[in-house]
């Protein structure tokens, strides 16, 4: 986080787009190492069978197929959010303009509930019953709990999303651009797995200030989590 100049703080890329970065990386990682993981959970031997570049081409095709579907599903739900809270505040708009002083007494309860006092509470009521829009969307987000998405870009969002899953992502898949299928190259496929999920859960940290062993262990246990039960589906067909 920091200041913009004008005496706001504003976040930086890694805030700003923590969501989509630790989404789509830890999905990428997970993603493909299920790729590793079926076939060595299958068999040493039938990994070796189909050879170092057979298990490259499935993995960076599922890596790309992924981190594509994953880019534009987040630029598609990042647009939908959007117009869903436009479509929103346009109908709250209408009902303080149709309807004035229900809004003014639904305005005036709300910021007594928070805490402001009567008089107070009227006064901040008339004031926000002349901006209708600044009102609408204050009522929208204290009432319905809806933030306004229009401060992050959709694109921006989809990009992060995408570039995450590919970098994180291909770790997984790293040991076997210089080894043989075998026991030992899976081995390191499951160290380079979890340093990956380390890394994001250091990314966290770094982002949200939260304590270390919290985002590192949340980070690691849950995508440990997907990568065994990937591992387990492997093994259930041995």
């Amino acid at each position: 986080m920091r200041n913009n100049g004008t005496g706001r703080l504003k976040l930086n890329a890694f805030q700003e787009y923590l969501k989509q970065i630790v989404y789509g990386g830890n999905d990428g990682i997970v993603t493909t190492f299920a790729i590793v993981a079926g076939f060595a959970g299958a068999g040493a031997e039938g990994a070796a069978e189909i050879g170092t570049v057979a298990v490259l081409l499935f993995g960076i095709a599922n890596l790309l197929a992924d981190a594509t579907a994953m880019g534009l599903g987040e630029f598609l739900s990042a647009r939908s959010q959007q117009d869903v809270f436009n479509s929103t505040l346009n109908r709250q708009k209408s009902a303080i303009t149709t309807d004035p002083d229900t809004g003014l007494s639904d305005l005036k309860v709300n910021l007594e509930a928070r805490g402001v006092a009567p008089e107070d509470a009227s006064d901040l009521s008339e004031i926000m019953m002349r901006n209708p829009e600044i009102m609408a969307e204050y009522m929208i987000h204290y009432e319905i709990g809806m933030s306004n998405p229009s401060n992050t870009s959709a694109t921006m969002n989809g990009l992060f999303t995408f570039a995450s899953f590919i970098v994180l992502g291909s770790v997984p898949l790293l040991p076997y651009f210089l080894l043989e299928p075998d026991n030992s190259t899976f081995n390191l496929s499951v160290a380079a797995t979890f340093a990956a999920l380390a890394s994001l859960g250091l990314l966290r940290w770094k982002a949200t200030n939260e304590p270390m062993w919290r985002c590192v262990g949340e980070t690691v246990l849950v995508g440990g989590t997907c990568a065994l039960v990937a591992f387990g589906v492997g093994m259930m067909f041995r």
